[in-house]
């Protein structure tokens, strides 16, 4: 599933298509492209040029140019963002959901094999909370430090703070060694200090290196695997609804 990390590679890869013009648009799959009728983003962006794309947590928006309006992006649980019609790898098939055609030849595409990414106009992001990557430590202290919920889940919250999925949060409670059972209104200062600097770390890495999926903990999310840190069996568990891995030694609590 994508995170943050592959949202923010998405939105680097819509950056290539900035600054061309839209020649045309298909929006005909309404589930995609809901709340719209077919046609009616369409309307509102060919003529226009893509001028920014931006991002907080898991949302993509794209500003156009003049008065014309923001196109926002969603990866769902499976989508991808394709400019210049390069080839899907191979483990990602081509399923095109959205399309910008531009005047010079190229496209934008929002592929998804299981039709659960968004396109629309003018997104309204009020219910998402400031951007993991970039949310600076007082903020990361208020928000995530308090209540009886579990820490994963707190991280889970789109409304906490935006971009962190099931992947990312196993590995940064791994790398912060701390239990994603634990009620986030627990955590001392230093541990909400350590949190933040392992959770921006991670964003980094994972950013870098090209998915949630090449962190260090990643592989060892399995039965029989061992934390590679301490050696200890990895423990399965559910936390806010996910399946969660953790290390019962150097994660205790």
């Amino acid at each position: 599933m994508p995170e943050l990390p592959e949202a923010e590679r998405a939105r680097q890869q819509i950056e290539r298509a900035l600054g061309r013009e839209i020649t045309a648009v298909d929006d005909a799959d309404t589930y995609v492209c809901r709340p719209h009728a077919p046609g009616e983003i369409a309307a509102a962006l060919e003529g226009r040029r893509l001028t920014s794309a931006h991002r907080r947590g898991k949302f993509l928006w794209v500003e156009t140019d003049g008065d014309g309006p923001d196109l926002g992006l969603h990866l769902g649980m499976a989508g991808r963002i394709v400019v210049d019609g390069e080839p899907a790898p191979r483990e990602h098939p081509t399923h095109p959901r959205f399309t910008l055609e531009f005047a010079d030849g190229t496209r934008l595409i929002l592929q998804d094999k299981r039709r659960l990414s968004r396109a629309l106009i003018e997104p309204d992001f009020s219910h998402v909370g400031p951007d993991a990557g970039e949310v600076g430590l007082a903020e990361f202290k208020r928000r995530v430090g308090k209540g009886t919920a579990p820490l994963k889940a707190r991280l889970l919250n789109q409304g906490v703070i935006a971009g962190v999925g099931n992947l990312l949060a196993d590995e940064v409670l791994w790398r912060a060694k701390l239990a994603p059972r634990r009620p986030a209104g627990e955590l001392t200062d230093t541990e909400l200090r350590r949190l933040h600097r392992h959770l921006r770390a991670a964003i980094a890495d994972a950013i870098r290196l090209g998915g949630v999926h090449k962190g260090e903990i990643i592989p060892h999310r399995g039965a029989g695997e061992r934390c590679p840190r301490d050696g200890a069996p990895m423990r399965k568990d559910q936390v806010g609804g996910r399946t969660t891995w953790s290390c019962p030694t150097c994660q205790p609590g």
